[in-house]
């Protein structure tokens, strides 16, 4: 026996009634005034589909379809709860969750710290040179004679002046150090550019004193005491390139 076979007779066709007997509550369709299009069954057509009560307007269908039906309500802009979901009711905008500020970036100053040792070399090549001319004095003899100066008290070092090639090669050993530090990545150098300077005005005042003592008579000094010039020269640039080199943001 076929589908339409079992279909139970009395109703026109036998169509709805089958429908209500093989789907629970479906109704079958019911021509009424006004009704425009065909329907398609309880698909596209007639039944519970995706109406435009509140649903999808204008489509085809005569029923409660794509047509102008009563469907559940599975529109966008609907007031149906199917309708409120999509229409992004309570929908939320995510956030990034890192920084757009820039930040600020690890890096080395090359420049200064090239400056610092160069500084520190100057003060190395005056221990090897004379520093007075007509004496066969180098500057580590000098060096030398500080330190045994010293042994008699900071009073005694004062008086006797050899403070001054000890602040130089002393300051330029310290510039060396302080230059293998600033070319190391940091966000900024200005605390090593500070003790630079220090260093650097100290050695400054230990080829100054002596200039000055000599009336400025150039001819008063020789090799080993222009490269001990260099040290306080140097170190100036550096500390001042460690000092105003700010940090690199991206």
């Amino acid at each position: 026996m076929t589908e339409r076979e079992q279909s139970p007779t009395g109703a026109p066709g036998g169509t709805g009634d089958w429908r209500e007997q093989t789907t629970p509550g479906i109704q079958p369709v019911r021509g009424a005034p006004g009704d425009s299009g065909t329907g398609y069954g309880s698909g596209y057509g007639s039944g519970p589909g995706y109406g435009s009560g509140p649903g999808f307007s204008g489509g085809q269908g005569s029923g409660s379809g794509y047509g102008a039906g009563s469907g559940p309500d599975y529109s966008i802009s609907g007031a149906g709860g199917a309708g409120a979901a999509l229409g992004g009711a309570g929908a939320s905008t995510t956030t990034p969750e890192y920084s757009t500020r820039p930040v600020s970036v690890r890096r080395a100053d090359t420049f200064a710290s090239l400056l610092l040792i160069l500084a520190g070399l100057a003060a190395a090549v005056s221990l090897l040179l004379r520093w007075l001319p007509g004496s066969d004095l180098t500057g580590w003899d000098l060096v030398q004679r500080g330190f045994d100066e010293l042994e008699d008290g900071v009073g005694r070092l004062i008086d006797t002046g050899f403070w001054q090639p000890m602040a130089v090669v002393l300051g330029g050993g310290v510039l060396f150090v302080l230059g293998l530090l600033v070319v190391l990545p940091a966000k900024t150098h200005r605390f090593l550019g500070v003790l630079a300077l220090l260093v650097s005005l100290v050695a400054a005042a230990g080829v100054l004193v002596p200039l000055a003592n000599t009336g400025w008579d150039l001819d008063q000094v020789d090799t080993g005491f222009w490269f001990a010039v260099a040290v306080p020269v140097f170190g100036l640039l550096g500390a001042l390139k460690a000092m105003f080199t700010g940090p690199r943001r991206r």
